[in-house]
């Protein structure tokens, strides 16, 4: 059973009192402590330091009252408590310092003292989850029972509206959107604009999460930051459940990620909880969803409807209150068209979807991702790993051309780095170790492009469009979309395909002249 923790400030009028006289008074803070029915185990009580001997007074009562109540005094100087802006940043002081424990510990956060300035601030960080809890407040006794400790109840109230607040939640937000960008000062309009819609949602609901994207172009990782970012703003308890569901074969795939009943089935001679289970209160992702199959799908469905589900060879549900992001490389809209994805679950995961970018897509942000993986190898490997300038500039003229195919997105530049600081002598990355490396990506390219005509296509287009395309035409589009991937623009694109024959043209619009190919099979520039 978790304990009660109260949160208040000292009421200087209200909690003072001398002599026997003071039982005949109703004192908040002492009566809160007070109740036959509510058990305040510790109190955390925010005092100004010239009104110390009021709160020594008040520890001593409460412990008369209430001996298992621990009276904690934290000292809080404030000049003048009407003052919003000096209150506020007094609590997000003690906030951001206090080592809230949610999982043990409620917190209730006791508004009856303090000036209005003190409740309203309280309000704020309690609806901003930096104080999480709920917020109480004690009446007085009825008149027939004036000796009486009073009645705690929750409320509710209408905040108003602050210009300066506003400025400093809005520094917490560009504070957590960086969080989820892993503090890299990313260059991306497009990017950057999803990140900060992400960061709304992530801290504003609990509705499933979809995320596209190709591989490697950090799916897993974000979901992961967005786990973190609730984490720190206290709105989950239980842990981060990871899972790539294309590694997730036949029957066990259902007792992966619901568990088992021993004796389920051969070989099941335990019982196993599941992954669902193991996110309970937490977050779970499912990369690679399009994996599942269709009974899982259903179960999947179910699970985030109810909340409830039956383990394999199970007859008793359990329960599990988990949020979903999942991770997909392709299009269920046309999978959900094959009847390979489930319409249903679609729609259930699709509320909040957000595509990212390959790294190729994102060429800006190549500099500020070299210097985070450059910092990052330095942290983790003690040793602090630079570029000279001549060395820095041939490496990133190489990245930030069409040449560079970055065909596993941030993977590639993370082994990259990894390469060129391993070989490096020194701390200091020479022109030499950038040239080499630049050939090991070139020839790792080169062995990867090996994709089929048929899997080039298929990357445009669906199966029944290249089922009305001969095999005769097949490979020369193949053949237009590399080239095209490898050019910057469609002019680039056009010059490269038309080499020879556009010297004996008078109008060299090759530009135009591509475009009207590519549309005969009904595929454009963005297509590709």
């Amino acid at each position: 059973m978790k304990k009660n923790v109260a949160i208040g400030f000292l009421g200087i009028n209200l909690d003072n009192g001398k002599g026997a006289g003071r039982w005949e008074r109703w004192r908040p803070t002492v009566d809160l402590c007070r109740q036959d029915d509510f058990i305040i185990h510790r109190f955390e009580l925010l005092v100004d330091p010239k009104h110390m001997a009021i709160a020594e007074q008040v520890e001593a009562d409460i412990a008369l009252v209430s001996p298992n109540t621990t009276v904690v005094i934290n000292e809080m100087e404030v000049h003048n408590p009407w003052d919003l802006e000096e209150v506020y940043e007094a609590l997000f002081d003690f906030t951001d310092l206090y080592r809230f424990n949610t999982q043990e510990e409620d917190y209730l956060l006791h508004i009856t003292t303090g000036t209005h300035v003190a409740q309203i601030c309280l309000f704020l960080l309690n609806e901003a989850r930096y104080l999480p809890g709920k917020i109480l407040q004690l009446s007085p006794p009825r008149k027939k029972d004036k000796t009486g400790p009073g009645k705690v109840s929750v409320i509710d109230l209408d905040l108003s509206k602050y210009d300066r607040l506003a400025d400093r939640f809005e520094t917490e937000r560009q504070t957590d959107t960086s969080f989820l960008k892993s503090g890299i000062p990313t260059r991306n309009l497009a990017f950057n604009t999803m990140i900060d819609e992400i960061e709304q949602v992530a801290i504003r609901t609990t509705n499933p999460v979809l995320i596209s994207g190709p591989t490697g172009a950090g799916k897993s990782h974000l979901a992961k930051r967005i786990f973190e970012l609730k984490k720190r703003r206290h709105q989950v308890e239980g842990d981060f459940i990871s899972v790539n569901c294309a590694t997730l074969r036949g029957d066990t795939a259902m007792s992966t990620l619901f568990g088992h009943k021993r004796g389920a089935y051969a070989g099941a001679i335990k019982d196993r909880a599941g992954l669902l289970r193991m996110a309970h209160k937490g977050l779970i992702f499912l990369d690679e969803i399009e994996a599942l199959g269709l009974d899982e799908q259903a179960m999947i469905l179910s699970a985030l409807e109810d909340q409830k589900f039956y383990p394999v060879g199970g007859d008793q549900e359990v329960k599990s209150e988990f949020q979903l992001i999942a991770g997909t490389t392709t299009d269920l809209v046309e999978l959900v068209a094959k009847g390979e994805f489930r319409e249903d679950l679609l729609a259930r995961i699709n509320m909040w979807s957000y595509t990212l970018p390959g790294l190729k897509d994102r060429r800006e942000d190549i500099e500020p991702n070299l210097n985070y993986e450059l910092t990052k190898f330095s942290s983790q490997n003690n040793r602090k790993m630079t570029l000279n300038a001549e060395a820095r500039k041939a490496y990133l003229n190489y990245a930030l051309s069409s040449e560079a195919r970055w065909a596993a997105n941030f993977r590639d530049l993370a082994a990259s780095v990894t390469r060129l600081c391993t070989f490096a002598d020194g701390s200091r990355i020479q022109l030499e170790s950038v040239e080499r490396e630049i050939e090991r990506l070139q020839k790792g390219w080169r062995l990867k492009s090996g994709n089929s005509t048929e899997e080039t296509l298929l990357s445009v287009m669906s199966q029944t469009q290249l089922s009305v395309i001969d095999p005769f035409d097949r490979p020369s589009l193949a053949n237009t979309i590399i080239v095209c991937r490898q050019s910057d623009s469609l002019s680039d694109a056009g010059r490269k395909l038309f080499a020879i024959s556009r010297e004996n043209r008078k109008s060299k619009n090759d530009a135009d002249r591509l475009k009207k190919y590519l549309a005969k099979y009904d595929v454009s520039w963005a297509d590709i």
